[in-house]
């Protein structure tokens, strides 16, 4: 087993330059693509990070279809000692094909592709990472060692390995995570990775979220309390310590929340993730947070929620006390846009992308929700933003 903190960057290089074939793929459909057919932001993109130029692409076209094409006939010819291919870059900027064999080297019969002689089969290494898939997976908790550091592990074609990746200063964890399942330790190189692997969201006012994997409500607006990040929404939604999950992605814990006699509450998330100072407008686009000043009775008024999107209506009433089944709760404010169940906690914004508050509750019938209601007797009830932030200590994140 080797260990590197740094890895191979050229390994890596090539890793990213094979995961760009797929992009330039999709706009083939198949055939082989002129350079002049390569759309100007993918020739950009590739110049700026892979420093590939206008010269030196339709080179590196002719290797990604040779890649494309023959790569199911190179594995046939190598047989039981096929270890791999992939793209690699020369030190003069053109591209090759390379195949893997841990037999006997010896050209290939197909044109363009260069065979090279390394000490493990691709079976062979597959066999290793499919132990560490099991061990993983025969953990006991409470009683199996810690798997915190470790990161990711997988069959590097490139370097003939199966790479386990670990945080800085875990790699005694990498080491015991290899030998405790049963893996050829010969195959295995474990890295030292920056950082920790964590999995991002962003949060944008609107959208919807889950509370312990039970419920769903609807983030109100970003906000930030110091150093900290997290978002408004409705009290009833969670109670304090509650986790909260935006796309599947642990995002965060209700931090603080009050209901009944008031509605309001907020959620703390990981500094990994991304605050937006924007509502959703359900149309693929956003509406700008621009300030929190409040409207004045009759003013337009639009709320975003995962339920019914985004809906628009007027403020028609202020400091209304709603008698829920929980309790009272005191000084809402009241307007027509309709609304459903699920949009709890979703922004209140004016057409001036000026914040108005969390949506707390209304009267939804049957269905769900209250669109089918006249606007004249339509009941949208939502916490004003100003006390929340105050309450709290937050600031609201703008556009």
């Amino acid at each position: 087993m080797s260990v590197s903190k740094s890895g191979k960057r050229a390994g890596l290089a090539r890793v990213f330059m094979f995961s760009m074939m797929t992009a330039v793929a999709a706009l083939s459909c198949g055939a082989a693509l002129a350079a002049d057919e390569v759309s100007p932001e993918l020739k950009f993109a590739m110049q700026r990070d892979l420093g590939v130029f206008p010269s030196q692409l339709g080179q590196y076209l002719a290797t990604e279809r040779l890649a494309q094409t023959q790569a199911a006939a190179v594995e046939r010819e190598l047989g039981g000692n096929f270890a791999g291919s992939w793209i690699e870059r020369n030190e003069d900027g053109s591209f090759k094909y390379v195949a893997a064999t841990s037999g006997a080297r010896k050209a290939s019969r197909i044109p363009g592709v260069e065979v090279r002689t390394v000490r493990h089969s691709l079976k062979q290494l597959q066999n290793s990472m499919d132990l560490l898939d099991a061990g993983s997976q025969a953990r006991v908790k409470g009683i199996s060692k810690p798997l915190s550091g470790v990161q990711s592990w997988y069959v590097d074609q490139t370097s003939n390995s199966v790479v386990v990746k670990v945080d800085q200063g875990a790699t005694e964890r990498g080491v015991d995570f290899v030998a405790l399942s049963g893996a050829d330790s010969g195959m295995v190189r474990i890295e030292e990775m920056p950082g920790s692997l964590q999995t991002t969201a962003t949060i944008l006012g609107g959208i919807e979220y889950s509370i312990n994997n039970a419920s769903l409500c609807s983030v109100g607006f970003s906000v930030t309390r110091g150093t900290t990040k997290g978002y408004v929404t409705a009290g009833h939604c969670g109670t304090v310590g509650a986790i909260a999950r935006v796309g599947g992605v642990q995002v965060g814990s209700f931090a603080a929340r009050v209901f009944p006699g008031n509605d309001r509450a907020w959620v703390s998330v990981g500094s990994t993730h991304t605050l937006q100072g924007a509502v959703s407008n359900y149309s693929g686009g956003t509406v700008a947070v621009r300030g929190s000043t409040e409207a004045a009775i009759g003013a337009a008024v639009c709320r975003s929620g995962r339920t019914t999107g985004y809906r628009c209506g007027t403020i028609t009433a202020k400091n209304v006390t709603a008698n829920y089944a929980e309790g009272a709760v005191r000084g809402l404010t009241q307007g027509n846009a309709c609304m459903g169940r699920g949009d709890s906690g979703g922004s209140w914004i004016t057409s001036a992308g000026q914040a108005q508050g969390v949506m707390s509750g209304g009267n939804v019938q049957a269905n769900g929700n209250n669109c089918g209601i006249p606007a004249s007797q339509r009941s949208s009830l939502f916490e004003r933003l100003g006390p929340i932030l105050s309450q709290y200590g937050l600031t609201l994140v703008r556009s």
